[in-house]
This record gives C-alpha cells, sequence and structure tokens, in this order.
C-alpha cells in the first residue's frame, strides 16, 4: 500500500519544507509499528526544487484476521480464504487512512513546534495513490475531489493487461495536484475520502467516529455536495452514527451561513423547551398497560402468545411478581431476536429461571400452554385471516383456559389521526383486518359468553372523544365454576 506526496519550491521557500511539516527527515528512512503492520516513510528525492515524501504501509495479514475477530474486512466471513489472500497489503483503504493520521498526525493538526509559520502556507502539491478503490469508479473519486479544488487525474485500472477484453477492474490509478494547498488540508482530505471510496472500514465503527469524521472535515465537508454519501460510507452505512452527524454538520453550515457560532444556533431554543418531556410511544404505553392489568390480576405466571422480538417480556422481567415469564412465536427469526434483546446467554440463574422462549403455533392446541395464570395477546389477532380466529379462541379460551387473558388490537378509528397514514389503509402491512370499537366489543363479549369469562375494556393512549384510543384492550377474567355453568 503506497502513497506519496510531492510539492516544489524556490531559494526562498524550498521544498524540503516538507521535511519539517511531516516531521520526518528527508535523509532518513523510518518505519513505525502499526496495529496491522509496519508503516515506511522515505524520501525518493529531496532538494531545494522537489521533495516526494512517500508512506508505505506493509500489512500482517494474519495479524489483521487476528484483530478483526469476525468484524469489518478484517474478519469478514464472505470465504475463509479471502481473509488471507485479498487486496488489502496492495490497495489504499482504511489501513492506510489510520497510517496516515497515526505517523503524520501533528502534519494534520497544522503543527509544527520547528517552523510555526509553515503549516498555514499554501503550497503546490501533487499527491499519488497507484492503486486506490473506487466503489463507484472514476467518476465519483472526480465528485469528491474536484469540488475541494482539486485536479484530478483517476484511469482506471485493467483487470489484465494481457486480456484487455476483460475490462477495467474497481480500481483506479491516482493523482491529485493543487497549485495552492496547505498540506494539514490535503491530509484531512485523504484521512476521510480514502475509505470512503473503498466503501469499508477494518475495524468496528463505533460513535466516537463521528467527532473523528467532523474534525478531519471541519472546513470543507459541510458544504460538499457529497456529503450525505461521504458521512453514509465513513460511518459505514450505521444510519444512528450517520443521522447524528449529519444534524452536527447542519449547525455547522447554518452556523457559518449566519456568521456566528456552533454553540449560539444550537441553544437558540429556549429553556423550557428544552425540558419538556417528549411524548410516550404508543408501544411504551401498551406495554405499561398490559403490565398494570396483569399486576391488578395478581397473575404471577405469564404467557406472551406472539412474542415477537421480546419487548413485553424484557418488560415484565423487571418486576419480581411476575416469577415466570414465557414468550411464544411461530417466527423462529423473532425468537432468536428476542434472545439476544434479552441476552440470555449471559443472564444469570436465577434471572434465567424466570423466563423461557419456544417455538408455537396460536392456531393449534398445545398442552405448553395450559396451567399459567395469564396469557397476553398483544397486537396479535389482526395478523390472522378471520376463519382461523375460531382456532385461536378455542385454543387459548377453551384449551388453556387461563385465569386472566388480556386482547390488545389497533382501532381503526382512531386512523383518521395518524396524518403519516393514507386514508384506508392499515397500520402495517400485515394486517389482515383491523376492528372498530364497536366490532372489537362485540367479538370479546361473544368469545366471553361462549368460554365463561367475563371481559372488561380498557382504552391505550390518548382516548380521543370523538374516535377513541389507538390501542383497544380486552380483559377476560374467568367467572367461577358456577357462573361459568350458568353462563
Amino acid at each position: 500500500m503506497f502513497l506519496t506526496i510531492t510539492t516544489t519550491g524556490t531559494p526562498e521557500r524550498p521544498a524540503t519544507d516538507l521535511g519539517y511539516l511531516l516531521h520526518k527527515h528527508p535523509e532518513k528512512a523510518q518505519a513505525f509499528s502499526t496495529s496491522y503492520g509496519t508503516a515506511h516513510v522515505l524520501y525518493p528525492e529531496a532538494d531545494a526544487e522537489r521533495c516526494t515524501a512517500a508512506l508505505l504501509l506493509e500489512v500482517d495479514a494474519v495479524a489483521l484476521v487476528r484483530r478483526g475477530k469476525g468484524k469489518g474486512r478484517g474478519g469478514a466471513p464472505d470465504a475463509a480464504l479471502a481473509q488471507y489472500v485479498n487486496d488489502r497489503p496492495y490497495a489504499a483503504s482504511s489501513l492506510l487512512a489510520v497510517a496516515l493520521s497515526g505517523v503524520f498526525s501533528s502534519a494534520m493538526k497544522g503543527v509544527c513546534n520547528a517552523r510555526p509559520e509553515l503549516p498555514a502556507l499554501p503550497r503546490p502539491l501533487r499527491i499519488e495513490v497507484p492503486a486506490l478503490p473506487a466503489r463507484g469508479g472514476p467518476g465519483l473519486v472526480r465528485r469528491l475531489f474536484e469540488p475541494l479544488g482539486w485536479t484530478v487525474t483517476a484511469e482506471p485500472v485493467p483487470l489484465d493487461t494481457e486480456f484487455p477484453q476483460w475490462g477495467d477492474s474497481r480500481y483506479v490509478r491516482l493523482e491529485l495536484e493543487s497549485a495552492d494547498r496547505t498540506l494539514a488540508e490535503a491530509l484531512r482530505h485523504l484521512y476521510v475520502l480514502l475509505p470512503v471510496l473503498d466503501d469499508a472500514k477494518h475495524y468496528w465503527v463505533a460513535p466516537d467516529e463521528v467527532d473523528k469524521l467532523l474534525r478531519a472535515g471541519e472546513g470543507w465537508l459541510p458544504g460538499h455536495p457529497e456529503q450525505k454519501l461521504i458521512t453514509s460510507r465513513y460511518l459505514a452505512r450505521r444510519w444512528s452514527l450517520t443521522r447524528a452527524a449529519t444534524e452536527r454538520l447542519e449547525l455547522v453550515r447554518l452556523a457559518e451561513t449566519d456568521d456566528s457560532e456552533v454553540e449560539e444556533i444550537d441553544n437558540a431554543v429556549g429553556a423550557e423547551t428544552e425540558t419538556e418531556e417528549r411524548p410516550t410511544p404508543l408501544a411504551v404505553q401498551r406495554r405499561e398497560a398490559i403490565t398494570a392489568a396483569l399486576k391488578a390480576s395478581g397473575a404471577a405466571r405469564v404467557l406472551d402468545l406472539g412474542c415477537g422480538q421480546g419487548q413485553l417480556v424484557q418488560t415484565l422481567l423487571k418486576d419480581p411478581a411476575f416469577t415466570e415469564i414465557v414468550g411464544v412465536d411461530v417466527s423462529m427469526r423473532a425468537l432468536t431476536i428476542a434472545s439476544r434483546r434479552l441476552k440470555l446467554d449471559r443472564m444469570g440463574e436465577r434471572q434465567a429461571a424466570r423466563v423461557k422462549l419456544f417455538q408455537g403455533s396460536l392456531a393449534y392446541t398445545d398442552q405448553r400452554i395450559k396451567g399459567y395464570d395469564a396469557v397476553v395477546l398483544s397486537e396479535v389477532i389482526e395478523h390472522l385471516d378471520l376463519p382461523r380466529l375460531p382456532a385461536l379462541e378455542y385454543a387459548v379460551f377453551g384449551s388453556a383456559r387461563p385465569r386472566t387473558v388480556l386482547v390488545t388490537t389497533p382501532n381503526v378509528e382512531y386512523n383518521v389521526r395518524w396524518e403519516s397514514l393514507p386514508a384506508g389503509q392499515v397500520r402495517h402491512g400485515d394486517h389482515r383486518f383491523e376492528w372498530t370499537r364497536a366490532e372489537f366489543r362485540a367479538w370479546a363479549e361473544a368469545v366471553a359468553e361462549r368460554h365463561g369469562y367475563g371481559a372488561e375494556f380498557v382504552p391505550v393512549g390518548p382516548d380521543d372523544p370523538e374516535v377513541g384510543p389507538p390501542t383497544q384492550m380486552a380483559v377476560f377474567t374467568l367467572t367461577t365454576p358456577k357462573e361459568a355453568k350458568a353462563a
């Protein structure tokens, strides 16, 4: 992996000033240890008229795999052999960007203790990278560097010069030239854009990468026409980090437009607004309502049918009043996600004894779901075809017969209050139906009468005087044997 930086000079401003800026003497060849190999700095030429500094990175492929531990490019699971036979020793990537920031850290910050005036002086620069992965081709290379004032030459590297019919590879030979550029600016451009063009990182991208991006992008990234692409690729397409970086970059842009400080823009909202509470999400309100109803019923052993990704199970585990919580779902993928969410593999023995997950269908009787104090069907029935509801009804109310059954489902009347929901559409693509309050009440009362239960109805979420709550909940309670016989 190879990169050269060349500058020209005059007797008054000799090109060998590059050695002061890089903090590396032109008459020495130096080696620096990195996490993934050895970085060498040498000067192929160095005189008053022309000086070239070269960075050669020798990558230890075995160390890269060992440190990768399955994350990022270092441990990519695409193929076992690809871990050891790959382009990393030869093509510029995030490995080279990290080496740049480590070996030339002072130069990137614009610091030169021996000659403090030098970092701020623009100079002619020419940068060459013989092999650069460019996912997007030469066109993308130009879109990234030309807005920054570089003259760009990006020549595609053929797959094989002996077989031109095979076409070009995804690599380019890159040359950047500028007649008026500080070295610190150039290094910051390379630090950000090399991994962006490769569209990969060899290490796990943590939240502190946002700060690194903003520091290196200071002065040029907020106004760059490809800012969104740069931000997304640099942060390995992690949407949460990308959103955080985009919001901070927008603050910088607004501050520059208004000729003010970022802190002034960020504090423009009054203190009373900062203390306003955000509305509680409906899903959270639903879990709170279910938990309250379960505690009111005195249930200790609870079965969550159609548990999905385990959000309700996770909530119930926080309350010691529930001594056993079981999640059941037909989807193994959902159960796998639930297991990860609950961290079952790392859970303490006492806590693990309280929770269980297993696969099962809601439309069939199952001995495993008998004997529980309460069964929860939260946002489940609307995912079944109407002809299958009687089977679910018998499996829960006729066969399992818990003391308490909680059923929540959307109130279709409330849909007119969702601004983002087009008229006539249901809330989720998999909903087979959504009931009005009257339809849900009629179904619940009929089920209760057939199986010896009483039914009460509880609103979940804001109870709109015209259209009711967004979620409706029925609380079924098993009546005494005498009352059940009379029913």
